[in-house]
């Protein structure tokens, strides 16, 4: 039976990831969790290397997906130790150990591993990171190309999907300053324009991550470094304005035209897709069809505007 571990499954993409896995008959599915261990996840501090190769011995997965991280480019700032300790040497640990068994290891990074100036960026393009999140997911590309030669690298850029709470992503993190602009006497709430993202629907990535894992499945293994990105451009206004649409909600919305942002952030990542794309894999679900769904099924209610 072909086994895939999902590291950090209970969060935004850890839970797409293994929602889309569980549906593929005849694979095991191992989800692993640090704190939120309910729903079958085995728990595990991917910091603790004797646990990760405990884990790792025990389950004896065919394919690892590495969806832990601190991705919060503020708290990276701050505290750039901690965040090296998981985006660095946690997969260092994790690929060190899957080495023992012959595991491939699938590790997520970013498109702030590049420094906006010259989009769009393919995969042999130089990496320029602008802030310590970059930094800290670039050392952790090149920690996985040192601990084994079989394994992967997934750039992925600005992700959003089915949430717990709103600030589990950029994109639903707006809702509430979307939704309260509306009160009565309220400010316009202020959002970037500056920025062109692209956000991505984890349950697409879901799917992209399947199409990968089922290449490998098939002696067709994917190494080295891979990027997948939704195609359509938006800044944070525009994201919030699409959202306010959705919501039925006529928002007061204020353009910024230069970044106000305390960490800098490059202004336009694009990541090319096309190696993926060569080989069939991947899906892109339109951002008004996808946002529509997430605030239909989310889990934290959309706020109540003030009476």
């Amino acid at each position: 039976m072909f086994t895939v571990a999902v590291i950090g499954a209970s969060g935004l993409l850890g839970r797409a990831v293994t929602r889309e896995l569980d549906a593929r008959a005849g694979w095991r599915v191992v989800p692993t969790a640090h704190r939120r261990t309910q729903a079958r996840r085995t728990a595990l501090d991917i910091r603790d290397s004797a646990a990760v190769a405990s884990f790792v011995d025990r389950v004896r997965p065919d394919a690892i997906v590495i969806a832990a991280a601190e991705r919060r480019p503020d708290i990276c700032e701050r505290d750039p130790q901690a965040a090296r300790a998981l985006n660095v040497d946690a997969v260092r640990t994790i690929a060190s150990a899957a080495r023992q068994c012959g595991a491939w290891v699938l590790s997520i990074s970013t498109d702030y591993v590049f420094n906006g100036s010259a989009p769009p960026y393919r995969i042999d393009d130089s990496p320029a990171p602008l802030n310590a999140y970059g930094h800290s997911k670039l050392e952790g590309e090149r920690a996985l190309a040192e601990s084994t030669d079989f394994g992967c690298v997934l750039r992925l850029p600005l992700l959003y999907g089915p949430v717990v709470d709103w600030s589990e992503s950029a994109v639903t993190s707006l809702v509430p300053a979307i939704v309260a602009s509306k009160a009565p006497g309220a400010s316009p709430a202020p959002m970037d324009a500056w920025a062109t993202r692209y956000p991505t629907y984890t349950p697409d990535v879901a799917y992209a991550i399947r199409g990968m894992l089922e290449q490998h499945a098939d002696g067709k293994t994917i190494r080295g470094i891979a990027q997948w990105s939704g195609d359509e451009p938006m800044t944070k206004f525009e994201i919030a304005s699409r959202i306010a649409r959705a919501l039925c909600i006529d928002a007061r919305l204020e353009p910024q035209a230069a970044s106000v942002e305390a960490t800098p952030r490059p202004r336009d990542c694009h990541l090319d897709s096309s190696r993926l794309e060569a080989l069939g894999i991947g899906r892109r679900t339109p951002f008004d069809v996808a946002i529509a769904d997430v605030l239909a099924g989310s889990l934290e209610p959309v706020p109540a505007l003030p009476r």
